[in-house]
């Protein structure tokens, strides 16, 4: 059985002091530096391979042939800094684009659309920033979606930036930018691209913060407030969202009655809901001397998951608030209010850092 958690003092008491804030600054350099390594190393072989060099006997090879620009116009170097052989003019304008491709960061290149490569029709659409890869199957299979005026129902359906996609009347497009917005979600908003009801939506938040079109990253009911993260990635938003990478969550709840130590042990030890079992991570008093008020951290992404597992224990939820989702929390946004991520924070999300995952995930 998983150690209670008295005291959840990840919000309710948060650690204080610089020995903390510089491990954690430690840490997201660290972190830094193996992406720097890793994608420098990756940039030389392949630069290596697009010379000719043989990449997998490096000490065995010539001195003359190692990539060396410093020595350039040294006897035995090659004289130029890119060295392409072939006779073709055009196959070596090509080849130096992809050699310069590997120098410049990626965020600085445009890919047009039309060069992506053949991707699945669901990823496609993700990718266009009209939903996750999820609904947008389901779009597929619903047959709401045309491929160059042919409806298709196949998810895995190979399309490309060439092909004219449809869906639901529209025609959507690759993005060229990614976006990611975190917002400080009010009540009686829907989190959803659109309400056929015509009911209020978090899009309506943050309708002027981007020309590109964004969605919601999981959901939030209309009563629930807190963290939303919203982006037009669909391959993070495909993991933040997928049930086995586990991302932890962190609710405040406010309950009708003081939740009893019974039912604070049941909470760990697990419960039985109507589609299965589900235990939550760590739970406790957020205030104790107020113990209507709990912090709970759960991974389980099923619907309405927190607001069930004290419904089944017989509470009223009077309000619940995420405090935290992937270790993004509302610091500094107030309730409404929106703010783009900065470079550090993506980065993370797309490491898939361990920090904001289930701790005890790989020793279960």
């Amino acid at each position: 059985m998983k150690k209670r958690t008295d005291n959840f003092d990840k919000f309710a008491n948060p650690k204080k002091g610089s020995a903390i804030k510089e491990a954690f600054r430690q840490e997201k350099k660290k972190i830094k530096q193996e992406a720097r390594a890793a994608g420098e190393e990756m940039r030389k072989k392949k630069i290596d391979k697009m010379r000719g060099i043989d990449t997998s006997d490096k000490e065995a090879r010539p001195a003359a042939q190692k990539f060396r620009p410093k020595d350039k116009g040294k006897p035995g170097v090659p004289s130029k800094k890119y060295e392409v052989h072939s006779s073709n003019k055009s196959e070596v304008r090509s080849q130096k684009t992809e050699v310069i491709k590997q120098l410049i960061p990626d965020s600085r290149l445009q890919t047009p659309d039309s060069a992506a490569g053949p991707m699945p029709l669901n990823k496609f659409i993700a990718h266009a920033g009209v939903c996750g890869r999820r609904e947008a199957a389901e779009l597929v299979k619903e047959g709401k979606v045309t491929v160059n005026g042919d409806k298709i129902f196949e998810p895995g359906y190979k399309v490309t930036g060439n092909d004219k996609v449809i869906v639901k009347g529209k025609q959507v497009f690759l993005q060229r930018n990614s976006v990611y917005i975190l917002l400080n979600k009010p009540k009686d908003f829907i989190t959803t691209s659109n309400d056929p009801q015509g009911r209020k939506t978090v899009l309506d938040l943050i309708k002027h913060a981007t020309p590109e079109r964004v969605y919601p990253v999981g959901r939030l009911d209309r009563n629930t407030t807190g963290v939303l993260l919203l982006t037009n990635d669909g391959e993070l938003a495909q993991k933040l969202t997928h049930p086995s990478f586990e991302v932890k969550k962190i609710y405040e709840v406010t309950l009708d009655k003081p939740v009893t130590k019974k039912d604070m042990e049941s909470i760990i030890s697990g419960v039985t809901l109507e589609d299965g079992f589900v235990q939550a991570d760590a739970v406790g008093y957020a205030d104790s001397k107020d113990k209507t008020v709990v912090g709970i951290e759960i991974h389980s992404g099923r619907n309405r998951i927190v607001r069930r597992i004290f419904e089944h224990l017989g509470y009223d939820v009077k309000a619940l608030d995420r405090v935290m989702f992937a270790n993004l929390t509302k610091k500094n946004v107030d309730r409404s209010k929106w703010r783009f991520l900065n470079e550090k924070e993506v980065r993370l999300l797309k490491f898939m850092n361990k920090s904001f995952l289930r701790k005890n995930k790989d020793t279960e």
